[in-house]
Formats: structure tokens, sequence, C-alpha cells
């Protein structure tokens, strides 16, 4: 029978009404026990190592949720953590980077009403995810959720209400979970799983509008020490006589890094399409391709501590981690 440990974090899949409205409240453990069965498919160990609504998380729980997969690798089969389904993309990715190729699967999961509601979608997906925490076809950051299995790197929430609240742009499902069967179309290969433990978390994120005024980039430039711009289509910046594009030039100068990615979930970014994104790559600014914009952010704070410059930053950014990106896209640039 597998190992594995389920990490509780609150969330709306472990919120019971309070005054009116919902707060996370159901510990780990009692999560388990209100699924039947579970104790029946593997042994399970529980832990709790703090309980929020996911709009409170910030990159110190993100790596208390790595610490806590990294203390106990050798000792289990396989991970799930239970999450938040608002901010769940972002803690995917983050621990897709400070857990690289990990050879057990370790599965996110939420749901989109809470457990104790009869219409809850909790209970299944945390069946569908403890099936695939033990299966031997599995490995690395997944998501499962409704019914599906995506890569953590490739995830964002696209429903606020319905059951299947999660889509991966660009990139394919690994596989489905249908009546308690599990179907894998594909898993990437991994190499030996690395544990990291610095994040930096100076990482904003501007999105353009219409209305979108130079003093507004002009602060999260200076606030920051990198800065994702999600911009229109496939990408650009507003000319308005280049000033938008002088400041980004005169930040990327002072050792400041800039990536650039799109509001269009599909498709990615193409800088070279039009004249307002043509030429920022060579002042300096990284273009994100396929990649999401939560990805962008949560692979920049891992790099920022461990690379120091613009040029190493964007070799590192480009290298792919856990599928985040298509190498071959930078290599037609």
């Amino acid at each position: 029978m597998k190992k594995i440990l389920f990490i509780g974090t609150g969330g709306t899949i472990a919120s019971e009404l309070s005054g009116g409205s919902l707060s996370p409240s159901i510990g780990a453990e009692q999560l388990i026990r209100l699924v039947p069965g579970l104790g029946d498919m593997c042994e399970i160990e529980a832990r709790q190592p703090f309980t929020l609504d996911s709009t409170d998380i910030t990159t110190w729980h993100w790596l208390t949720i790595a610490r806590e997969i990294e203390d106990s690798y050798d000792d289990f089969d396989g991970f799930v953590v239970a999450h938040g389904t608002d901010t769940l993309s972002y803690t995917a990715a983050a621990l897709s980077y400070l857990i690289q190729d990990s050879e057990k699967p370790i599965i996110i999961t939420g749901a989109q009403r809470p457990i104790g509601f009869d219409s809850s979608d909790s209970k299944q997906n945390l069946r569908d995810s403890f099936i695939c925490a033990c299966s031997d076809l599995l490995h690395g950051v997944l998501v499962v959720f409704g019914g599906e299995v995506l890569l953590g790197t490739r995830v964002r929430k696209t429903r606020s209400k319905s059951f299947s609240a999660f889509e991966s742009p660009n990139y394919p499902a690994i596989g489905t979970v249908k009546n308690g069967r599990l179907t894998v179309f594909f898993c990437p290969v991994t190499g030996e799983h690395r544990f990291y433990s610095l994040l930096e978390s100076s990482v904003g994120l501007l999105k353009l509008t219409p209305a979108t005024d130079l003093e507004l980039l002009s602060f999260m430039l200076s606030r920051y020490s990198a800065l994702v711009i999600e911009a229109f289509g496939v990408g650009g910046l507003p000319h308005r006589e280049g000033t938008f594009r002088k400041a980004v030039r005169r930040a990327i100068e002072a050792g400041k890094t800039v990536v650039l990615t799109t509001q269009v979930e599909s498709e990615g970014t193409d800088m070279s399409v039009y004249n307002v994104g043509s030429g920022l790559s060579d002042i300096g600014v990284i273009e994100a391709f396929d990649m999401t914009p939560e990805a962008c952010i949560v692979k920049l704070m891992w790099l920022l501590p461990r690379a120091w410059d613009n040029d190493s930053r964007r070799e590192e950014f480009y290298r792919p981690v856990a599928c985040d990106i298509f190498p071959q896209e930078r290599s037609e640039k």
C-alpha cells in the first residue's frame, strides 16, 4: 500500500460558514475522514502547516509547503496538497520551481465549494488526487481538478464558480480521472529531483490598459527588481512618443529585469509582429512566449537570487523548467 503525505493549507475546500461568510477552519485530518474510502486506497499522514484563505498566501507559505515535502520526501510515495483555488496556479508554479524533476507525484487540488456542502466538488477532487498520488505513471507537480490532470507550470484559473475551474493554455492535459479510473496521456520525462529554498518577492505585475500612464510604469519599475508587463495581443508597449520604451530601457540599463507577456490566454506573444513590439528584445526585454503570467512571475522570483545580471537572467528564464516554456521558440528569435 502506497504511503501518501496530505498537506492541508485551508481554502474553500476546508471552509465553513462563519458570520454569514466562508472562512477556512477544517483541518487536514478531518478532511480525510470526510472522504469515504481514502484510507482503503493508501496509508495517509495528514499535516496542517497553516490554515488560510489562499488570498493570504505569500512566498513564505510556498517555501513552507516545499520544506514539508522536502523533509519527508524519502518517507512517502506521493504528496497531496489541498489549497484554495484563487492563488492555486501561483502555488503550483512555485512548487514546480522549488521542487524540480520529482520522481514522485506532487498533487495540488482544491474545490469550488466547501466539503460540507451537499453540492461540493471537494470529495471528488480529493479522491481523484489520491488516485493520482498513488500512481506509478505520474510524477512532478500536477494540478488535479474537475477530472483533469494538468501540469503545474501551465495551469490558470479561468472560472470563479464552475467545477471546471482550471485550464492549461498552450499545453495539453496530462490525463483524466473519470469514475475512479486514471488515464494518463503522457507525463514529461524527469531527471534527478532537486530542491530549492530561496525566492525573491520583489517581482511586480503591471497590466496595461488603454489609460495606463507613464508615471505608473515608472513607479513599478523603480519599486521592483523585476517587472512583468501584461500587454495586449501578441505584445508591445504604447508608443506615446517613445516614453514607455525609454523608461523600460533606462530601467534595464540600471539592472532591472522586464518580461513582456499578454492578457490573451492562448497562443502567447510574438513581439516581432507589430511596430509597438519590434525591437523590444534589442533593449533587453524578455519575451514570455507561451508562458502563463503566473509562471513568469514565480520563475523570476526563483531566478533573482540565483542570477545577478540581465544576461544570465534571460538565459535562465528561457531554460525550460517543468515544461514551462517551449525551448524551440527561443531559438527562432
